[in-house]
């Protein structure tokens, strides 16, 4: 195990997704022509995480068939694990079945599992969390269903909130928080969901949860419903003064059933 700059254990994180391509159509005229980007929104999550100290490991969205663990061992390597704006899908159909119908493990039932058994699990909010955009992220159909601590709607559950919505603290001195102000820069919309009975909301906007965390057999399962990055978590949140200080106590805290 690595060693955090201040000499203790490095907490070991596993982040997937926040990655994407886009294939564009120009028109022009009588005139077309295609272009494929690929881009990342995690960069600032993954400076904040490393100035940190944490040891992380980054699986991007088209990488998960081939990296993400499917077994209890690859997965007992890390601490905590955080899901960003990628669907069950990309975990529910590998390449091995969706190519040549061979069976394999599910990933997320893995998972599921390994939260039980002590680890910690972190689901950050966007399109392709939760239930998602047009239903299709899905996860309340998922194993994961059962150890995050929040129930997820049967629909589309995005609120978008151009205006923006402002964080209101439900339970101020939570570990989780690890001391940042009451005052968050506004963010742009977030996944509605519904708190477990024997979870705890943290942060909440107008009767939602932004911050939910609870207990999963021996593990912790935190849902932070905005998002990491843009568009959700506009310029003024990722370059907040308080931006990593949040993410290390949200991971750390989620961690803590490990150390």
């Amino acid at each position: 195990m690595s060693t955090s700059t201040d000499g203790s254990a490095a907490l070991r994180v596993l982040v997937a997704g926040e990655s994407w391509i886009k294939h564009t159509i120009h028109m022009k005229g009588f005139d077309q022509f295609h272009n494929t980007e690929y881009e990342e929104g995690a960069g600032e999550f993954l400076a904040a995480l490393d100035r940190c100290g944490f040891d992380v490991t980054y699986v991007r969205g088209h990488e998960i068939s081939s990296r993400f663990p499917k077994t209890a061992a690859e997965l007992a390597e890390f601490d905590v694990v955080v899901l960003s704006d990628i669907g069950s899908n990309s975990f529910l159909i590998p390449d091995e079945t969706f190519l040549r119908s061979e069976r394999s493990p599910n990933k997320l039932g893995v998972l599921a599992e390994w939260t039980r058994g002590g680890g910690g699990l972190v689901m950050i909010g966007g399109y392709m969390s939760f239930t998602g955009i047009d239903g299709k992220a899905r996860f309340g159909m998922s194993p994961l269903a059962d150890v995050l601590p929040v129930t997820m709607l049967p629909h589309d559950d995005r609120i978008e909130a151009s205006d923006g919505v402002k964080a209101q603290f439900a339970a101020p001195d939570h570990p989780v928080l690890g001391g940042t102000p009451a005052e968050w820069p506004a963010l742009l919309g977030y996944n509605r969901v519904i708190a477990k009975p024997d979870a705890t909301t943290v942060v909440e906007t107008d009767g939602d949860p932004l911050l939910v965390v609870g207990e999963a057999g021996q593990g912790r399962s935190v849902a932070f419903t905005s998002d990491l990055a843009p568009h959700w978590a506009p310029p003024e949140f990722v370059g907040w003064s308080s931006y990593q200080k949040l993410w290390a106590a949200i991971l750390t805290w989620a961690g803590g059933a490990r150390s």
